[in-house]
């Protein structure tokens, strides 16, 4: 069994990723999706073996990938920050996308909206943001993998 933090649209809030940073340190794999991927850097150099990360639309001259793959236990996974796909307006080329690369899941921050749904057998998640909707608190996921099984739980009011 892998236990995953998958975070996204930081946006510089590093004292939001700080206050998770325990919690972070206790699972095996962090991800992040981009648009303040930086945030992660003092983490990165503590357990560089636990983090994935890719760039964001406001990840200016980012050197991290624009997505990836992952393989955790018996499931394949799909990582974006999903600006590329359009996923303010439809998820239907995320999930496309997903399916082509014969993903079970598929990550994807950009809309700040924390959501679980699924689409052609490809489950979608979007952890929200740490950082906005202002006022509201922020949210993350977190992704328990069993073999071939796996249950997201978004975590919310991480900034209160």
């Amino acid at each position: 069994m892998k236990k995953l933090i998958i975070l996204s649209d930081t946006h510089g809030g590093v004292k939001a990723v700080e206050k998770i940073y325990p919690l972070m340190a206790e699972n095996d794999i962090v991800v992040h999706l981009g648009d303040g991927a930086g945030d992660m850097r003092p983490f990165m150099r503590e357990y560089p073996e636990k983090v994935y990360l890719c760039a964001g639309n406001c990840d200016f001259f980012s050197a991290y990938p624009d997505e990836g793959e992952i393989e955790v236990e018996r499931v394949k996974i799909f990582y974006c920050h999903g600006h590329r796909y359009r996923v303010k307006a439809t998820l239907a080329a995320l999930a496309a996308e997903a399916k082509r690369r014969g993903a079970d899941i598929a990550l994807y921050g950009h809309t700040h909206r924390a959501l679980i749904t699924e689409i052609d057998g490809v489950t979608l998640i979007n952890p929200g943001s740490m950082r906005y909707p202002v006022s509201e608190g922020g949210s993350y996921c977190y992704l328990v993998i069993n073999g071939e099984k796996f249950t997201p739980v978004i975590v919310g009011d991480t900034m209160k």
